[in-house]
Parts: structure tokens; C-alpha cells; sequence
């Protein structure tokens, strides 16, 4: 597991130092030695990595990582180029289209939202291959909760999209006013007629920065 080496160190520091985390590090590193776990060891904590907690103004949660080969690389949702593009961004993909005109790119690799501010969070950071939420309950729900409390006390603007149930459950740890919570279901296929095409998130989102004098966000993928 790669240290964290930014802003994010310092604040998550004392979950470092708890029973748990203790347990999920050695817990992580026998399942990287034993089976074959996504993402890389070396994308583990890309998201932090990509996104300093200084420079977040939206922050996307997804559940687990991609669990097919070459997929997952630290960022929800986001797959490298060359990789097929998973089927619930290809739906996020149509509702930026949608909502602000947004071509639809030929890849999935999002890293330019992450350098803009757009923390891309899974609430479980690894996965067995092939074996989806195979690593829920081992700890690092805990992990990631600490990690979203730390965000929901940050005294500026950030604006929290909860696509689907397990994301929509956090709402409970956001009551700071300063924030906008935006909630939809999850733009997988089975659920994203539901209620995600439509929701208009990336433009409620960037008309919410905008009136707190924030750059928005730059959705398009080139």
C-alpha cells in the first residue's frame, strides 16, 4: 500500500494509527500476495493522490472498484485508455451530453476531472478479480467514511454527488450548510432510468461554484 504523500496525510493520520487500520493493512497486503487484486498496488490511493483535500470542489462516490482485468486504477468510474468503456460511465457520459453539451468521448480515463478538484471516491478501495465486493467489510468503509467527515468539515464550498444506495447512504455525515448534496441513482444500467438521466448534476454542480466564485468544472473529455 503506496503512502499518501499530500495535504491528505496529515488529516487522515489518525485513522493510520487505529486498531482497524492495522488489521485492513496486513489484510490488503496478504490478498495482494494471495490473489489476484484490483487496482495495481501502485494505484491503491489514486484518488487522494490526484486530488489534494486542499484543492477538492467535488467529490463523486462510487462503491468498488472495477473488478475485470486492466479496469480499475484508483478513480471511480474511470477506466484507462484502451479500455472499453464500462457501462455506467457510458450512461454518465449521456447525461453530460444531456445536460451540457458534452461530446461523448472515445475512452473513459478521467483524470482530468480528479486534477481539476473532482475526487473520485470509491467507499471500497480494492476488489478481488472478477469478484465484485469481495473486499466489503474488510475495513475500509471505515477508511473512506473518515475521509468523507473530513471533507463534510472542510469550511468551503464542496459539492457531494451520491449516485446509488450504498454513495446516498453517507448523506447522513454531510449537515455542513456550506456544502450542496445532490442525489440521484446510480447510472448503471439496470438503474439509471430511474432517475439518473435527467438529474442534471454537472450543471446544478457548476452553477453551485460559480455562485461561490469557484472556476467550474471542465466536464468535457477530450
Amino acid at each position: 500500500m503506496p503512502p499518501i504523500s499530500n495535504d491528505w496525510l496529515e488529516a487522515l493520520r489518525p485513522e493510520f494509527k487505529k486498531e482497524y487500520y492495522k488489521q485492513l493493512y496486513l489484510k490488503v497486503n496478504e490478498e495482494y500476495k494471495t490473489h489476484k487484486i484490483f487496482p495495481p498496488g501502485e494505484d491503491l490511493f489514486n484518488a487522494f493522490h490526484f486530488t489534494p483535500l486542499s484543492k477538492v470542489k467535488v467529490v463523486i462516490l462510487g462503491q468498488d472498484p472495477y473488478h475485470n482485468d486492466g479496469q480499475a486504477h484508483g478513480l471511480c468510474f474511470s477506466v484507462k485508455k484502451g479500455v472499453e468503456i464500462p457501462p455506467s460511465l457510458v450512461n454518465i457520459y449521456k447525461e453530460l451530453q444531456d445536460d451540457l453539451g458534452c461530446t461523448i468521448p472515445d475512452h473513459g480515463y478521467l483524470k482530468k476531472w480528479a486534477d481539476q478538484g473532482v475526487l473520485l471516491l470509491n467507499t471500497v478501495l480494492t476488489v478481488r478479480a472478477h469478484e465484485a465486493n469481495s473486499h466489503k467489510g474488510i475495513g475500509w468503509e471505515e477508511f473512506t467514511d473518515a475521509a468523507i467527515r473530513i471533507l463534510n468539515e472542510q469550511d468551503r464550498p464542496i459539492v457531494f454527488m451520491l449516485w446509488g444506495g450504498p454513495a446516498r447512504a453517507k448523506k447522513e455525515m454531510l449537515n455542513n450548510p456550506n456544502h450542496l448534496i445532490l442525489e440521484a441513482p446510480h447510472p448503471s444500467p439496470l438503474s439509471a432510468y430511474r432517475g439518473f438521466f435527467g438529474c442534471r448534476h454537472f450543471s446544478k454542480c457548476n452553477a453551485f461554484l460559480i455562485m461561490h466564485g469557484l472556476d467550474p468544472i471542465d466536464w468535457q473529455i477530450d
